[in-house]
C-alpha cells in the first residue's frame, strides 16, 4: 500500500521545535535523533519538487544536527566546503519556509551564500576552499578580539570547516592545512569521509577511543608530557616525540598503519574515525573539541554514507547525487520512495554530442586521450571511458594538475582533450598560460557549461572564458552554434596540432539538428553567412545563433532585413568577413554568451585598427551584463541579460534609429 505525498514530508514535531536553535541546543540525544529523521525526510520532500544535489545533504544530516547543537552558530563560523550538502543546514537555520524555492528564480541558492543568511559566513560552490576560509576567519578572530567575540564575557568564536574526502584531493586543502599547522592557529576541520575511501570506523571501540583522545584529561596529560620533554636534551626530546606519535597511532587507529599521521605531520591533532550517523559518538567528540584548551588545529575524521536514506532503489547511486524533480510516495512502513518524472529531451545534450564526437575521433586516432578533474559524468567522459577505459584519466578535484598533466602528454606525442566546465577552468589559468600556451603545446580544451547555466547560478556560470582565452597568443578558440557545429569543432581540434585549442559549448539540449557520425574539419579562423539581409548585420559567436535567427525574423516582419553571420572563431577572428559586413551594413551587432572583453571587444579592436569606426558605423556589442545573474531557468537568465531574440531585435532597431515605441516583442 503506497500513497503519494507530493512534496510534503508529513508531521515533523521534533523538527518544528528545532527551528529555534536555542531549543535544539536544549534537546536530548534521543530527541536529536528524531530531529535528524524528520530533517532527512524534509530534505527529500523538498528536493523532490525542486531537484538538486540530494546525496551529499542526506549524508550529513546527523552531522548537521550535531554541529548546530554543540556550537553557537552563527557566532561560531560553520563553513561548508562546496555547499551542495547544506540543504539540511538551510532548513535548520531559518530557511525552512523557503526550502521549496531551492534553485528556483528568486529562491534559495543551491549552495551557501553570504547574502542569503548570517548562518552562511562564507559562500561556496567550488571545492576545497573551506579550510583556507576558516583559517582566515580564525586569524581575524584573534587579531580583532574582543570585537569578534561579542564582548569579553562571550565564548571565543570557533571556526569550523566541513570538507568531503573528494575535496581533500585538491592541493588547496593541503596548502591551507600546512599553513594552519605551521601557524598553530586554532580551527576545527571536519573531514566528511563519505566514500569510506580513507578508513572505516571500527564500531564502539573506535568511538570510545575517539572520545578518549579528544578529552581534556588526555590532552592535558599529553601537553604535560610535551612540556616536560621540552626540558630534556634534544635527542631525548625527539625520542619522546616519536613515542608520542606511536602512542597516538595505537590509540586512534585507522587511516592506514599510522593513524592520523599525515594530518599530525601537517600540525593537526587528529581524532577519528567516528561514525557520522551515530549521535552518541558525534556529540561527545564535538563537545570535547569545542572545549579543549589546546591551541593547535584539530581534524575530526567522520565517516558517513552519501545519500543515506535516499528514496531510490539501492543500485541507483547515479540517481541521488544530483537529481531532477521526482515523484515521492510513502510505502507500507512509512518509508519514502521516489521515481524520476518521465521526460524525453527534444534533442541530445551538448555534453552527449561532445562525448560521442570525441569517441568517433578516438576510434580513428589512438593517440587521443581524455582528462577530467572529477567530473566524468558531468563532462560526458563516462561514455568515453566505457569505450576507451585506458585512455580516459580522472585526476580528481585537481584542475591545475589536469592541465599540466595534459601538457606533458601533448609534449610527448599524445593528443589530450581536457573536458572541463568553464567555471572550473578558471582554477587552472596559470597552468593554461605557463605550461600550455607559452610552449604552444597542442592541448585541446572542451569547455562545457559556457554561458549562463540555470539553476546553479552565478557560481557555475561560464561567463569569462572568452575574455580570458581571447587574450592569449597562439590560442585557437571556437564556439559552436549548434550540436552539428560542435561535432565539427571536436574534429577540428583533434586535427589541429600547431598549438592549443579550445571550443566552448552550453549546458542543456541542442537545437535538434542532425549530427554527423563524425565531424568535419573546419577551416581555421573562418566564419559563415547564415542569411543575407539589408541594413543590419548580426555577428553571432556561439549558441545564441537560434535567438539571433528569431531576432532577424522579428526585424524582417518590420521590413528590416538582417544579415546573420555565424563567426565560429573568436581566435583567429575572421576579420575579413567582419569588415566586409561592416562596410555593407549601417548597423552591426555582435552577440555572445560571455562577459565584456570577449568577442565584441575583439571585433571592436579589429575595426579600430582598420579605421572602420571612423566612418559612422553604428555598432553594438551584446554581452552578459557587468553584474552577477542569479539562478533561474536559462531562458529567463538570458532574457534578463538582454540576449534573447526580443532584446537583440530591440538593440538593432534602436541602433538604426527607428525608435523603440513599437519595439519587437517575442
Amino acid at each position: 500500500m503506497t500513497s503519494s505525498v507530493g512534496h510534503n514530508s508529513g508531521a515533523t514535531p521534533f523538527l518544528d521545535r528545532a527551528g529555534d536553535l536555542a531549543e535544539l541546543r536544549r534537546m536530548s540525544a534521543d530527541d536529536l535523533r528524531h530531529v535528524a529523521d524528520e530533517l532527512r525526510r524534509e530534505t527529500i520532500a523538498a528536493v523532490s519538487g525542486t531537484g538538486g544535489h540530494l546525496g551529499a545533504g542526506l549524508g550529513v544530516v546527523e552531522l548537521t544536527v550535531a554541529l548546530h547543537h554543540v556550537f553557537e552558530t552563527p557566532h561560531d563560523r560553520l563553513i561548508w566546503d562546496v555547499g551542495h550538502q547544506a540543504y539540511p543546514h538551510k532548513i535548520l537555520t531559518g530557511r525552512r519556509d523557503r526550502i521549496r524555492t531551492l534553485r528556483q528564480g528568486g529562491g534559495l541558492s543551491g549552495f551557501t551564500k553570504r547574502s542569503e543568511s548570517e548562518f552562511d559566513p562564507f559562500g561556496a560552490a567550488h571545492s576545497s576552499t573551506s579550510i583556507s576560509a576558516a583559517l582566515g576567519m580564525a586569524v581575524a578572530r584573534d587579531m580583532l578580539a574582543p570585537e569578534t567575540n561579542a564582548g569579553a564575557d562571550a565564548p571565543r568564536r570557533r571556526a569550523i570547516a566541513v570538507i568531503g574526502d573528494g575535496a581533500m584531493s585538491a592541493g588547496m586543502a593541503y596548502e591551507a592545512m600546512n599553513n594552519a599547522g605551521a601557524m598553530r592557529q586554532r580551527l576545527i576541520v571536519i573531514l566528511n569521509d563519505n566514500d569510506m575511501s580513507i578508513a572505516p570506523p571500527t564500531g564502539a571501540m573506535s568511538a570510545y577511543l575517539s572520545k578518549l583522545i579528544s578529552s581534556k584529561p588526555f590532552l592535558n596529560l599529553r601537553s604535560l608530557a610535551r612540556e616536560m620533554a621540552s626540558h630534556l636534551p634534544r635527542p631525548l626530546y625527539h625520542a619522546v616525540e616519536r613515542a608520542d606519535e606511536l602512542a597516538r597511532g595505537l590509540v586512534s587507529g585507522g587511516f592506514g598503519a599510522g593513524g592520523g599521521t599525515l594530518f599530525e605531520q601537517l600540525g593537526f591533532y587528529y581524532v577519528g574515525p567516528i561514525d557520522g550517523h551515530n549521535l552518541e559518538h558525534l556529540l561527545p567528540v564535538l563537545r570535547n573539541v569545542r572545549d579543549a584548551a589546546d591551541e593547535r588545529p584539530v581534524l575530526i575524521h567522520v565517516v558517513t554514507q552519501k545519500g543515506r536514506g535516499h528514496p531510490f532503489p539501492a543500485d541507483a547511486a547515479d540517481r541521488y547525487h544530483a537529481v531532477g524533480s521526482f515523484d515521492l510516495v510513502v510505502g507500507d512502513a512509512g518509508t519514502l520512495k521516489g521515481s524520476p518524472k518521465a521526460s524525453k529531451p527534444a534533442a541530445p545534450s551538448y555534453t552527449k554530442v561532445f562525448a560521442e564526437a570525441l569517441i568517433a575521433e578516438a576510434a580513428a586516432d589512438p593517440r587521443i586521450v581524455a582528462v577530467t578533474a572529477a567530473m566524468p559524468t558531468g563532462t560526458g567522459l563516462d561514455l568515453f571511458a566505457k569505450r576507451f577505459p585506458k585512455r580516459c584519466f580522472d585526476v580528481g578535484i585537481a584542475e591545475q594538475h589536469a592541465v599540466t598533466f595534459a601538457a606533458g602528454m601533448a609534449a610527448d606525442g599524445l593528443k589530450p582533450f581536457v573536458a572541463i566546465y568553464s567555471t572550473f577552468l578558471q582554477r587552472a589559468y596559470d597552468q593554461l598560460v605557463h605550461d600550455v600556451m607559452l610552449q604552444k603545446l597542442p592541448v585541446r580544451f572542451a569547455i562545457d557549461r559556457a554561458g549562463l547555466v540555470g539553476a546553479d547560478g552565478a557560481t557555475h556560470a561560464g561567463a569569462y572564458d572568452l575574455a580570458y582565452l581571447g587574450c592569449l597568443p597562439d590560442m585557437v578558440v571556437m564556439a559552436p552554434s549548434d550540436e552539428a557545429e560542435l561535432a565539427d569543432m571536436v574534429a577540428t581540434s583533434a586535427a589541429y596540432d600547431a598549438g592549443p585549442s579550445a571550443f566552448r559549448f552550453p549546458r542543456g539540449e541542442g537545437t535538434g539538428v542532425a549530427v554527423p557520425e563524425r565531424g568535419r574539419v573546419l577551416a581555421i579562423g573562418k566564419g559563415r553567412i547564415v542569411r543575407e539581409g539589408g541594413k543590419i548585420a548580426i555577428l553571432n559567436l556561439g549558441a545564441r545563433l537560434a535567438e539571433c535567427a528569431k531576432a532577424a525574423d522579428i526585424l524582417a516582419a518590420r521590413g528590416l532585413g538582417a544579415t546573420l553571420a555565424d563567426m565560429r572563431f573568436l581566435k583567429p577572428l575572421d576579420l575579413d568577413l567582419a569588415l566586409r559586413l561592416a562596410r555593407e551594413h549601417e548597423v552591426l551587432l555582435t552577440v555572445e554568451e560571455g562577459s565584456m572583453g570577449g568577442f565584441g571587444a575583439a571585433i571592436l579592436h579589429g575595426f579600430a585598427s582598420a579605421g572602420i569606426l571612423d566612418r559612422g558605423l553604428k555598432i553594438r556589442t551584446l554581452v552578459l551584463p557587468d553584474r552577477l545573474i542569479d539562478h533561474d531557468t536559462q531562458d529567463r537568465q538570458y532574457a534578463e541579460a538582454g540576449l534573447d531574440a526580443a532584446a537583440i531585435a530591440k538593440a538593432a532597431i534602436e541602433a538604426l534609429g527607428a525608435g523603440t515605441s513599437s519595439a519587437a516583442r517575442a
